[in-house]
């Protein structure tokens, strides 16, 4: 990757996209989003980069990457559940259906891997072997391949709470899901992980485990909504490397975007502290993460979009049709 040719343009930030002419405006940590009378939601990838809770700061071409990341596996699974995608008016920018979105996160995973409380290696450090419904066996190491993928997950937490691990008994016993729908929904994850893998397979990838996001539409259907096998939703290894790494109890090499997230919590407390002004350098070597990903997930050469004097002028122009509501 030639990162050079992209450091003339890095000052072309998007750290927000208020648009006034846009109806019922919602900010989320890192998209903005507008609903429109119709049914349909305008979503804008920001160039925010969020941690604990809060905005961190802004990383050159970090929207356009999650955009296009996204946009490519919502291409290569349409064929294995509807996805919420309407069009895309800009590389930043998904118009998408807007769904009700289902009371659980869904994540899968396929190795024994994570630093969240929820996560399978946390749980499993702490001597639990019976988690999420599943039973694992004993003596596996950290990251190691699991006996195959399971689905992990959990409830969705209101403002002030955490995620709190699920089963599928617990699931449908409070009603969060029907029976049917946790089928569909199970389904559904297991063969997007399992088409992602083999994907990330193919460009040297391990996709160690993800996200997905699902919601119903107007007629009840299951529909994948949000972002999939992004940077930010899944956590890839290098397949070279990983065995390597595995023997010498070493985390295996990845595309590594917690680089500003560490330095900040070596230099206060980032749930209660002012955030210290992060330097230039490594927000930069952070949209080089970014947009590697990009390249080595899709295959494709990253091209900024450089129309319009600045990213919110472009966006502002493309999405003027939608201006009224309309």
């Amino acid at each position: 990757m030639d990162f050079d040719r992209l450091r003339p343009q890095a000052h072309r930030i998007l750290p927000g996209a208020a648009i006034p002419e846009l109806p019922n405006f919602y900010s989320g940590k890192v998209r903005d989003n507008y609903d429109l009378p119709d049914g349909r939601r305008i979503i804008v990838a920001t160039d925010r980069l969020s941690a604990f809770d809060r905005i961190l700061c802004t990383v050159p071409f970090k929207g356009q990457v999650l955009t296009q990341t996204a946009r490519f596996w919502f291409e290569a699974t349409s064929d294995i559940c509807a996805n919420h995608v309407i069009d895309y008016p800009d590389p930043n920018v998904v118009v998408g259906r807007r769904l009700d979105i289902l009371p659980v996160e869904i994540v899968v995973r396929g190795y024994l891997a994570g630093t969240t409380g929820t996560s399978v290696l946390t749980l499993y450090k702490k001597g639990q072997r019976e988690m999420y419904g599943v039973r694992l066996p004993d003596g596996l190491a950290d990251n190691e391949a699991l006996p195959a993928a399971i689905i992990t997950p959990t409830s969705k937490a209101l403002d002030g709470d955490h995620d709190a691990p699920l089963t599928p008994h617990e699931i449908l016993e409070r009603g969060l899901l029907t029976p049917a729908q946790w089928g569909e929904v199970s389904a559904h994850a297991l063969a997007l992980f399992a088409r992602g893998q083999a994907m990330a397979g193919e460009r040297g990838l391990i996709l160690a485990d993800t996200k997905y996001e699902f919601g119903t539409d107007h007629e009840g259907r299951i529909v994948l909504a949000d972002e999939i096998h992004t940077p930010d939703s899944s956590r890839y290894w290098r397949a070279e490397s990983y065995e390597a790494c595995l023997a010498a109890g070493e985390r295996p090499e990845s595309f590594d975007k917690d680089g500003v997230r560490a330095w900040v919590a070596a230099r206060c407390d980032p749930y209660h502290d002012a955030i210290p002004a992060i330097p230039e350098a490594m927000i930069l070597d952070t949209a080089k993460v970014y947009v590697g990903a990009f390249e080595t997930i899709t295959g494709r050469r990253f091209q900024p979009d450089l129309a319009g004097d600045t990213v919110l002028d472009r966006i502002r122009t493309r999405l003027s049709p939608f201006f009224g509501g309309a």
